[in-house]
């Protein structure tokens, strides 16, 4: 999966320029006025980073494909699906990805016009459930490649209670516009634009009139919890399909800690090179913790909850100084002992005062 990463320094005259391998592409932050790089990364099935690629900010989805592609060739593994997300669902990259004996499960856009996604969605069917709260149905498009429906009830739970929060502001806002001027209920149709939320449930009348999109809603509540998946392997089943596509969380969990717990960005440095030190090095810092986290089986932030709680104090007093360690707890023990890490001496250094 790749990412891109802004970086927040500016140029310190206001005018932003390419800086080489920092440069101006798409930012999937909303943020083209920022020069950025962009990041893949490799993740196992635990979630274990076992490879990090950096690339200049412009790069193509077809660079990056080709590059990941030639560099896996060289792990000689028995068998390679990709999993890629939305973004890489285009024919052309669809094809390429099937080179070498190679699948793919890719993730599809659920409000497209494809023909393909409409036939899909309208299919019946009955789903089974293959997880706590996951449940699959496969439908029959197309000879070539086969198309899975999943459906999450928390996230259908979610999606409801976001719409129910959008709606709500969207009626606030229009409320009383019919009493305003063509000229202000324009201003407001504008503002109302820039916010997709909730332009999405926006219908304008024909008379200029401003009204909630019920036809719109009846449809979205039809896709509530749901995700669309398309496969190239025509042995693999539904379930594994399904959560074979799963394994993106872990790839989006791995961003979320390399942005927030490691801080990756904003990223300050202008030579290549460090650029690059600077990723892999954040990188290692994910590997150590995904390896911690797996060997625990405790998160993260558990962990350094508990050992941030171990601390050293220093004494000193008329006989010298001594320097001890605080007494572990049970779970900063049981810790230490799953990480095959010796418990700390209490006493670190005992120094008598000079006679």
């Amino acid at each position: 999966d790749t990412d891109t990463d802004t970086d927040g320094s500016g140029d310190g005259d206001g005018e932003q320029k390419p800086a080489g391998f920092r440069t101006h592409g798409k930012s999937k932050d909303s943020r083209d006025d920022l020069p950025q790089i962009v990041i893949g990364m490799a993740v196992t099935r635990d979630g274990i980073p076992v490879r990090v690629w950096s690339w200049p900010g412009n790069s193509s989805d077809q660079t990056l494909i080709r590059q990941v592609k030639d560099d896996m060739r060289d792990w000689t593994l028995s068998k390679i699906v990709w999993v890629t997300d939305r973004g890489f669902s285009s024919e052309r990259n669809r094809r390429y990805l099937r080179r070498g004996d190679h699948q793919y499960i890719i993730g599809e856009k659920l409000r497209s016009d494809s023909p393909e996604i409409k036939a899909a969605l309208s299919r019946q069917g009955r789903y089974q459930d293959v997880a706590e709260n996951m449940r699959v149905k496969e439908v029959k498009v197309s000879d070539t490649e086969r198309f899975v429906i999943c459906f999450n009830p928390e996230a259908a739970d979610r999606d409801v209670a976001v719409r129910e929060q959008l709606l709500a502001q969207l009626t606030e806002l229009i409320d009383q516009s019919d009493t305003l001027s063509d000229m202000k209920r324009g201003e407001l149709r504008g503002r109302i634009s820039t916010k997709p939320g909730l332009n999405r449930y926006l219908r304008v009348t024909p008379g200029g009139k401003l009204r909630v999109d019920h036809a719109k809603i009846k449809t979205e509540q039809n896709l509530d919890g749901k995700y669309l998946l398309r496969c190239s392997d025509p042995k693999m089943s539904a379930e594994d399909i399904a959560l074979g596509y799963k394994q993106l969380l872990e790839v989006e969990r791995g961003w979320r800690d390399m942005k927030s717990v490691i801080d990756l960005r904003p990223v300050y440095h202008r030579l290549e090179e460090r650029i690059r030190a600077h990723v892999i090095l954040c990188w290692l810092a994910l590997l150590l913790i995904r390896i911690i986290e797996t060997t625990t089986g405790e998160t993260w932030i558990t962990i350094r909850r508990h050992l941030d709680r171990l601390h050293a104090g220093t004494f000193t007093g008329p006989s010298g100084l001594f320097r001890q360690t605080t007494a572990l707890s049970k779970p900063q023990r049981d810790l230490l002992a799953k990480l095959d890490i010796p418990a700390p001496k209490q006493i670190i250094e005992l120094r008598p005062a000079p006679r």
